[in-house]
């Protein structure tokens, strides 16, 4: 082992303007073997928790900061030794106590320089994006996964408390199989042999479920299915009398939240509209989609509906669907819609998007809807996934709660809170009797929402969800 055959893998930079992200995992350790494209760590940033690969081939030869540490952009966070031969020349590697030198070739380069710096495990570069030639055939990374439509009864077992070893190389002349680096990784842990998967996603692609398909069909009938453990909660002390208080740190996914909410809050005059509404037509028709063929291996829930409801009153009344350019003084008026979807995970609030959704149909928006809500559960939502919303729904039915006032995403003109559906007495056809009832919420940008328009799109949503058949006549 010679200093020159050693790279340094520096913390790669969304592309962004974010400057640091902790390291929540080590998925390698001194000593193990990794392969180009093999998922090392997991980091959380502003944004989001991804899972980063490493670009080389070679051996570990050290981690430089330990899982819990806040890291800056820019800063090497492993050191791999590639072998004699395959090294940049020494005089490129950083001398000591220095800062480093301009990245080798096969390194993560800076905005516009080649290689887009993107936080990788989950998406594509916008940009062209070029990889050094690798040895073997000829492998795609980051190719779309196929929409999650079922999980399997449990979760995925837990990954066994020692480090995962590194994944063997493919030998000569085998063709290696065709999955993301995250589901390398899950494979890994569950110990399913990736060769033996039979790829259900598009060109080959082992998917996720693919790999659950795998570790289901390899365990009898009459054994219960594991439940990895949920992700520990803040708990209450256990003694009021020796632990007053318990402070927990600020940072990463509720830190960018919490900045954000106070930017727009303080930015955008809020206003808030509510309407309740008999929606007993719409949970029947929820009923009946879910027996539809056309829906099979799809969620169908009320959200689905609500979803569509809030997309053809945006159509019936564009002006709502916009942002406010302070810098040239113009309403941007946004001719598609990324509706964003509030998710509540361990990591905090946060809100990906679907996008062009005004272009999907019923069936493609629920199958969308399947996979955000999945990835956002697993903790996957890649920064890509949560930026250019137009427009939000928040449901925070699922808690039990009626309505609230919802604030605005920073860009956003508009945003949609549902409450809770329970029976109440209606009056029906000149006679009170139970009903299927919730309290919409709609909270606008008044610089450039007027209550006339924010009322004429609380009203069509309502509409809609009171006689869903209008999403036909009105379509």
């Amino acid at each position: 082992m010679t200093e020159a055959s050693v790279r340094e893998f520096k913390m790669p930079d969304v592309g962004e303007g974010l400057t640091e992200a902790e390291i929540l995992k080590w998925y390698v350790q001194p000593g193990d073997t990794v392969t180009d494209g093999q998922v090392v760590c997991e980091v959380e940033t502003a944004k989001a928790a991804v899972e980063l690969p490493i670009p080389y081939d070679g051996v570990v030869r050290d981690l430089h900061f330990p899982e819990g540490t806040t890291v800056d952009v820019g800063t090497a966070i492993i050191a791999v030794d590639v072998g004699g031969g395959s090294a940049a020349p020494a005089a490129e590697q950083p001398a000591a106590g220095q800062p480093a030198a301009a990245a080798p070739a096969e390194e993560p380069k800076a905005a516009g320089s080649g290689r887009q710096p993107v936080l990788v495990g989950y998406g594509v570069a916008t940009s062209s994006t070029r990889r050094r030639p690798r040895k073997g055939p000829e492998v795609p990374v980051q190719q779309a996964s196929t929409a999650i439509r079922t999980e399997l009864n449990g979760h995925a077992p837990a990954a066994p408390a020692a480090p995962p070893a590194a994944a063997p190389a493919a030998p000569a002349g085998t063709e290696r199989p065709l999955a993301k680096p995250p589901v390398r990784k899950l494979a890994k842990d569950l110990g399913v042999d990736l060769t033996t998967v039979v790829p259900t996603g598009p060109d080959g692609i082992i998917t996720r479920e693919d790999v659950h398909a795998a570790v289901a069909a390899a365990v009898p009938a009459t054994t219960e299915p594991q439940v990895a453990p949920a992700p520990a909660p803040v708990q209450a002390p256990a003694s009021y009398d020796t632990t007053r208080e318990t402070r927990i740190p600020v940072k990463g996914v509720r830190k960018a939240t919490a900045a954000a909410m106070v930017g727009s809050a303080f930015t955008a005059p809020h206003v808030t509209e509510f309407v309740t509404v008999d929606v007993t037509r719409t949970m029947k028709l929820v009923e009946e989609l879910k027996a539809d063929k056309e829906f099979t291996g799809l969620r169908v829930n009320p959200l689905l509906l609500i979803a569509k409801a809030l997309l053809v009153a945006i159509r019936r009344n564009p002006g709502v669907n916009a942002s406010w350019d302070e810098a040239a003084q113009e309403i941007v008026v946004k001719h598609y819609v990324n509706l964003g979807i509030a998710a509540a995970t361990p990591r905090g609030l946060i809100v990906p998007n679907i996008k062009d959704a005004h272009a999907k149909t019923l069936p493609q928006l629920a199958e969308s809807l399947g996979e955000l809500v999945a990835t956002a559960r697993d903790g996957k939502t890649s920064p890509a996934a949560m930026q250019g919303g137009t427009v939000t729904i928040t449901n925070v039915g699922v808690f039990g709660v009626d309505t609230g006032t919802p604030i605005l995403n920073p860009g956003e003109s508009a945003i949609l809170a549902v409450g809770a559906i329970k029976p109440q007495p209606w009056v029906h056809k000149g006679k009170v009797k139970p009903r299927q009832v919730t309290t919409l919420a709609l909270s606008f940008d008044h610089r450039l929402v007027d209550g006339e328009l924010g009322s004429k799109v609380l009203a069509d949503v309502a509409a809609i969800l009171e006689q869903p058949k209008r999403l036909i006549t009105w379509a």
